[in-house]
């Protein structure tokens, strides 16, 4: 693997695996007050399988889209239901938009975190206000460009889009659930952070730990 930009994606996933599993029962109990209480098995179970995908020496990790390709592949095969296609599609996404790049810089970042944003609400149909993991994805997409704007690195940069990801996912308590399993509940969904956003506030701030942004 010559390319840095596949090297530090491949160590970004192993740090989410390592970041989902510390959190699979705290994420599993915030599902389990407005879904089916195995979110953080889920999350945890399918960025093991990527981990392990990634380690075969028969993928072509040579770049930073193939990477994202195989990441892709083995989070859909390990996790059923909704979240399975939504990140394989976030991750294709993010694939498209690495094409070409062999340094995952602060560029990088904010288009990839828009790729995945754009692949999760194209393939939920969803959008912010509907109590997903998109009311996290999307401000942290936004903050993410704006932070670029401003020419901010390192951990100034990442200070905004964790920040953005974290405001958005507590602004779901305040909302009640039109999509997505939690909206069977409907109003008892009021008053309880969604799993989906606070799994991708983990997933950020595992990305901060591991791309510095430059």
């Amino acid at each position: 693997m010559s390319d840095s930009a596949a090297r530090n994606l491949t160590a970004l996933f192993s740090r989410i695996a390592e970041a989902m599993e510390s959190a699979e029962d705290r994420l599993s109990d915030l599902d389990g007050a407005i879904g089916d209480a195995d979110h953080g098995i889920s999350m945890a179970l399918g960025f093991k399988a990527v981990v392990a995908e990634l380690s075969h020496p028969h993928h072509d990790l040579s770049s930073a889209s193939a990477v994202m390709n195989v990441a892709a592949i083995a989070f859909l095969n390990a996790v059923g239901a909704s979240i399975g296609p939504l990140y394989a599609t976030a991750f294709r996404q993010a694939a498209q938009s690495l094409a070409g790049v062999r340094e995952i810089d602060r560029a990088a970042i904010t288009v990839m975190l828009q790729a995945i944003a754009t692949g999760i609400r194209e393939r939920g149909k969803g959008q912010r206000g509907d109590k997903t993991m998109l009311d996290a994805w999307l401000p942290a997409a936004e903050a993410a460009a704006l932070a670029q704007t401003r020419n901010l690195v390192g951990p100034a940069f990442w200070q905004e889009v964790v920040s953005a990801a974290e405001h958005g996912a507590k602004a779901t308590s305040s909302m009640v659930a039109v999509r997505g399993r939690a909206a069977r509940v409907g109003e008892r969904s009021l008053g309880h952070v969604d799993p989906g956003a606070a799994s991708a506030v983990i997933i950020l701030k595992a990305m901060a730990e591991a791309l510095p942004a430059t």
